[in-house]
């Protein structure tokens, strides 16, 4: 024991990691509002250290605009844009590109203070630097993204963006999933293998989605086929298979029609979750979760449906991404939920059913 609990628990510990947590949803939405103000290729250079001032008088901004210039986004779209145009779309990028750095700081100075105190239990302690490394390589991978956009592009490559968001969603899980571990310390009871199957694959759904709904912002195919149920008065519209397989990552049609369908089949399947729950009358608050998972699912694809019906306004876009990222949050936590917990089987529900 030491004096914040059990040495496989810590409390601050938990505390920091729930705060960074937050953070990197935050940094979702801000990255969210940065894709769709078409702000992320204003800052055509990479300097980690330098990159966090912005220009502080008019001669640094001239020299930033002009840079600006030299890409084909601005001779192709942006032609004749003024000064406080441009000054808006740096600052989405700056901010954007300097919370990310302010969580690098939230992280890595805990993170070492932790260790020397020897607070951080010693079974998440490579969790954790892992969880620094990644965070490190996602700048690396944001930049990544940007330069694709900045020769033959007017904006970046989409399965680059759905690279850099689903690290982002990837971080933020785990940030979860290790700030409860560090809450409630070690675990060694299992709950049915069923209902943890079950729970994981949502999971894994949930996640999928959010990759999909990344090919879809990168693609920029929410602005097309805006109608609902169907696609231009169409199942699928016209799909250029040409191209081959790269079609499932570029082709608007076909990445917003999977991301619709993917979508259905885990609208379907939370509610199949929950009702299987209800069905099972799973104990310790289980089954009530399953309802939570369930109903925000249901929300966020109603979300997506009005967003997209009103051809994605930046606050609609900027509020589906936040809710992409609180299902996935609900979602990791109902996972670490059913594998901490042996949920009371009733006589009313079958016992061994799978999911």
């Amino acid at each position: 024991m030491n004096r914040f609990g059990p040495l496989d628990q810590s409390r601050p510990v938990a505390i920091w990691l729930f705060t960074v947590a937050a953070m990197v949803f935050c940094m979702v939405v801000i990255g969210g509002i940065t894709r769709l103000t078409g702000s992320g290729l204003s800052i055509t250079e990479w300097k980690p250290i330098m990159g966090a001032l912005p220009p502080l008088n008019d001669a640094d901004w001239l020299v930033a605009f002009e840079k600006y210039k030299q890409i084909p986004q601005y001779e192709l779209v942006n032609a004749g844009m003024s000064m406080s145009d441009f000054q808006f779309i740096f600052f989405w990028e700056w901010a954007h590109r300097l919370f990310g750095r302010l969580i690098g700081v939230a992280f890595a100075l805990p993170f070492f203070a932790f260790l020397a105190l020897r607070m951080i239990p010693r079974r998440l302690i490579g969790r954790c630097a892992i969880l620094l490394a990644l965070g490190g390589l996602q700048g690396l991978i944001g930049w990544w993204m940007v330069s694709s956009g900045l020769s033959e592009r007017v904006d970046v490559a989409p399965e680059r963006l759905t690279v850099h968001l689903g690290l982002a969603f990837l971080i933020f899980a785990s940030l979860i999933w290790t700030g409860l571990e560090a809450w409630s310390g070690q675990e060694h009871s299992r709950s049915p293998v069923a209902w943890s199957r079950g729970a994981t694959v949502l999971l894994a759904a949930v996640f999928i989605q959010c990759l999909l709904g990344g090919l879809v912002a990168g693609a920029k195919a929410g602005f097309i086929y805006t109608d609902w149920p169907l696609m231009g008065g169409q199942v699928l519209p016209p799909v250029e298979w040409g191209v081959g397989a790269i079609a499932f990552l570029h082709d608007k049609a076909l990445v917003q029609f999977n991301h619709r369908v993917w979508g259905y089949a885990l609208f379907i399947g939370a509610i199949a979750y929950a009702v299987q729950a209800w069905r099972w009358k799973l104990a310790e608050g289980l089954g009530a979760m399953a309802f939570v998972v369930a109903g925000a699912i249901v929300l966020q694809a109603a979300m997506g449906i009005v967003t997209l019906m009103h051809t994605v306004p930046i606050w609609m876009g900027g509020l589906h991404q936040a809710g992409a990222a609180l299902v996935l949050g609900i979602a990791t936590a109902n996972l670490w939920l059913v594998r901490r917990s042996q949920p009371r089987l009733f006589t009313s529900g079958p016992r061994s059913r799978a999911l």
